[in-house]
């Protein structure tokens, strides 16, 4: 039986390698097109030798193009191309990065978490948050304390992404970051930690002067175990923000939190169907029989979908 080329019916790389070397901008474009076509790992080397082309398209273009690749290689040529004086190659090669899943490809991203370049920093380290190297958790760390809001938002996802316990006074010390950004970050990073520190920073971030990091930080409990910090969350069912409410509501029904009934039965009168919703979806989890009057008056909502959600509920209440 005869051995087939699976890349054949694309065409050979050499010979496609060929338009890269073409004085015309369009031809290489069509030929980084061609070659990315072909998913043949042997067109990397190409298209990284190509990635200084003096044309901008073509650099954006294999930026692009080394998305559709992985390994060491492309990271390299990638990283590399973050600094282009173009920002669309550069915002193209970002991009690229976070394709990227092979292990090895780290390494060659490590050094540019320390580059002169804001931009690049972070880059660099929302393509090595997916790798989950134990070698980025250092860096990381220490890009906690980088100048740049956006900078320190990635690190605390490559610390999030790593889930180790004893990087956790990092991430809580993320939630008191000068930058709302970052504190989100923060906050949504401990919902994986069921550490009693962890869920202390996020109850207290319900009192942040950011709404929607009490947003992240109502919805974060809901992930923190059974009978955790209720008490905060009932607070927030009073938030002068719906989005903060709402997530409050949320939370509470994942808990189970029997509680909490009787405020998530004021919700119930709510003027936002979205909240009307959400208490008869919390009272459905929760499933306490004191319920039924509540849920048994919305069962008739203006709003199709809170009577579909009370309707439901009631049949929990039943189960």
């Amino acid at each position: 039986m005869a051995v087939t080329d699976p890349f054949e019916e694309f065409g050979d790389v050499a010979e496609l390698a060929l338009g890269l070397t073409d004085p015309d901008p369009a031809v290489r474009r069509v030929a980084v097109l061609s070659l990315a076509e072909t998913a043949d790992p042997d067109a990397v080397p190409h298209l990284a030798g190509i990635a200084a082309d003096p044309d901008a398209g073509v650099r954006r273009q294999v930026a692009e193009a080394l998305g559709g690749f992985d390994g060491p290689a492309v990271a390299s040529a990638l990283a590399g191309a973050l600094a282009d004086p173009d920002r669309d190659v550069a915002r193209a090669a970002a991009e690229s990065l976070t394709e990227l899943k092979d292990p090895a490809a780290g390494a060659p991203l490590l050094p540019f978490v320390r580059h002169a370049d804001a931009f690049v920093r972070a880059a660099s380290l929302r393509g090595l948050r997916n790798l989950r190297l134990d070698t980025s958790l250092g860096p990381a760390v220490a890009a906690l304390g980088d100048p740049e809001p956006a900078v320190r938002a990635e690190a605390v996802g490559v610390i999030a992404y790593l889930k180790r316990e004893e990087a956790l006074p990092s991430l809580i010390g993320s939630t008191r970051d000068p930058d709302a950004d970052v504190r989100r970050a923060g906050v949504g990073a401990l919902a994986f930690s069921r550490h009693g520190h962890a869920v202390d920073a996020i109850a207290d971030a319900l009192g942040d002067a950011d709404w929607s990091v009490r947003e992240i930080a109502a919805e974060a409990l809901g992930r923190t175990g059974p009978g955790v910090r209720s008490a905060a969350l009932l607070d927030a069912l009073g938030d002068s923000y719906w989005q903060v409410r709402q997530k409050a509501l949320r939370s509470l029904g994942k808990l189970k939190e029997r509680s909490a009934v009787s405020a998530i039965l004021a919700a119930l009168d709510d003027e936002r169907p979205a909240l009307r919703k959400e208490a008869a979806a919390a009272l459905g989890e929760i499933a306490d029989p004191a319920a039924r009057s509540g849920l048994t008056a919305v069962a008739n909502d203006s709003d199709p979908d809170v009577r579909k959600t009370a309707r439901w509920a009631l049949e929990q209440l039943s189960a």
